[in-house]
């Protein structure tokens, strides 16, 4: 008993302190882990979707499959939103995010293509654009050139291979015309837009190595 009003005691000096100088609470935030921030959770969240949206499509389950790659969608959408409306905007998210993309998006178009629902053009224009910006960010920052901002080709290629494997999987629930056009129309978005995206990239990069790097840190 004594010992159960000691620990009471301590606990109600402890919430007097942080009730006395707030400061120690924003202290101990602006101090916390960039792992336990919420967009980083959202983003390390779509990066564990991603085994269980090939099980469920290797298996067929197309509905549930469906239903995932909507969800990650949303974390995706909603991790960039409340890093700037939350100010928790770290490093480890700049990198980790195109990551969680790279690696959602890779392994589902390898996944689809493998049981005949994408064509293997598509897959491996893809995957070629992927590994030639892995190659050329590698040369980058060697260098010194660490600014990875994406671009608008860029962004527009991302959003026209979510399309696209959000109709090959809605495709698989309903065969009706207006969704058969639309897969259609994505895929050959997806791959203009990957070439597209992949030849602005190169050209963006030969003019940054042709320019000296500055002394001091690059910012976006």
């Amino acid at each position: 008993m004594r010992l159960f009003r000691g620990l009471l005691r301590l606990e109600f000096r402890r919430f007097s302190l942080l009730v006395a100088d707030p400061a120690m609470t924003d202290r101990s935030s602006t101090h916390l882990s960039p792992f336990r921030t919420t967009p980083n959770l959202l983003t390390l969240l779509r990066i564990c979707l991603a085994p269980f949206l090939v099980v469920t499509i290797l298996e067929g389950r197309f509905t549930l499959s469906f239903v995932l790659f909507v969800v990650a969608g949303l974390t995706d959408a909603l991790d960039g939103a409340l890093a700037r409306a939350l100010k928790q905007r770290t490093m480890l998210g700049q990198y980790l995010d195109p990551v969680a993309d790279k690696l959602l998006l890779s392994t589902i178009f390898l996944v689809l293509t493998h049981i005949s629902l994408i064509p293997v053009t598509v897959t491996v224009l893809v995957f070629g654009r992927d590994v030639g910006i892995l190659v050329v960010s590698a040369i980058l920052y060697a260098v010194g050139r660490r600014d990875f901002s994406p671009s608008l080709f860029g962004k527009a290629n991302t959003l026209a291979q979510v399309s696209a494997v959000a109709a090959v999987l809605l495709h698989q629930l309903t065969a009706t015309h207006w969704v058969a056009d639309f897969r259609m129309f994505a895929l050959d978005a997806t791959m203009v837009l990957t070439v597209a995206s992949g030849l602005h990239y190169a050209w963006t990069a030969s003019r940054r190595l042709g320019v000296p790097a500055s002394s001091g840190h690059d910012t976006k």
